[in-house]
Formats: C-alpha cells, sequence, structure tokens
C-alpha cells in the first residue's frame, strides 16, 4: 500500500476515535452534570463503558439501546435479588456478575458493562430507589447521545443499527 493510503487511512482512524472520543467524553460529561442537579451520583463505571461502546462500536449488537438498556437494568435486578439473597461482599459480588450474564443471555440482551453493576450494586449495596431509577435515566442518556453522531456529524455506522 503506497505512503499516502496508509497516511490516509491513519488519518481516518484518528478522526473516527476523536470523534467516538469526544461524543463518549460529552455523554459522560451529561451523566455528571444530571448528578449535581440531582445531587445524587449517576455516572457510575459500568456506564462509562457503556458509553465507550455506544460510540466506539455502534453497530455492535451489544450496543444497542435495547441491550444496554435491557442489559444494565437486568443486571442491577440481578444484584439487588443476589444483595438480598446472600448479603454484600465479593463472593456474592462474583456471583452477581456471572448471575447476571446468564439472565441477559436468556432475555436476548448482552451488554458485557451490565454484569459490572450486578457487581456494582452487591459491593456497594445502593438503595434501589434512586439507583435503579437513575440507572435508567442514565442509560436513556447514553442512548440519546448515542443518536448524535451519525445524525449531526455524518458518521458511517448508523445507530442504532437496523436488524
Amino acid at each position: 500500500m503506497p505512503l499516502t493510503s496508509n497516511l490516509a487511512a491513519l488519518g481516518s482512524r484518528a478522526r473516527h476515535a476523536v470523534r467516538a472520543g469526544g461524543f463518549a467524553t460529552g455523554a459522560l460529561l451529561v451523566l455528571v452534570g444530571v448528578g449535581v442537579l440531582l445531587h445524587q451520583p449517576v455516572l457510575i463505571p459500568p456506564l462509562a463503558a457503556s458509553a465507550a461502546l455506544v460510540h466506539g462500536a455502534p453497530g455492535l449488537p451489544i450496543s444497542q439501546p435495547r441491550n444496554l438498556i435491557g442489559g444494565q437494568l437486568l443486571s442491577a435486578a440481578v444484584g439487588f435479588g443476589v444483595l438480598v439473597a446472600a448479603g454484600p461482599g465479593p463472593w456474592a459480588a462474583a456471583v452477581a456478575g456471572g448471575l447476571a450474564l446468564v439472565a441477559m443471555m436468556l432475555a436476548h440482551v448482552p451488554h458485557s458493562p451490565a454484569a459490572a453493576t450486578a457487581v456494582i450494586v452487591v459491593l456497594q449495596a445502593p438503595a434501589p430507589v434512586p439507583f435503579l431509577p437513575l440507572l435508567a435515566l442514565a442509560t436513556t442518556v447514553l442512548v440519546l447521545v448515542g443518536l448524535l453522531p451519525h445524525r449531526v456529524g455524518g458518521h458511517p455506522v448508523r445507530y442504532p443499527a437496523t436488524r
């Protein structure tokens, strides 16, 4: 491949990376802003991973809105179930992460970052209210911001992807 083609490909990848990183950062900043307004933490680490999937790999099935929102909420519910059954702690958190994967696969909403949400629920033992409504709000925000790159930036991959 000629040098000019390699440089063009590198430039295209760099533009995509910067755009994806910019939109993901914007989505996460919105979550922080919502948290400040509500005086509640809204940004949790699994949501950063979700934003990375939505903006870095918007065409993947695990990045789609149904998987993101459904996987996160289902995994949180699994985490709360394990928390009730076994109490907080690392052993129960490990079980919650695995059971969350099982639940997501059975429900056809796999979203790998969501397994970490189940772990966080068991380790941190947050109150289901406000945790679940805030998680629903946060995942919806991630999906809404995920709609922007294709519509305003001419991103070649449509989000959500049509099946």
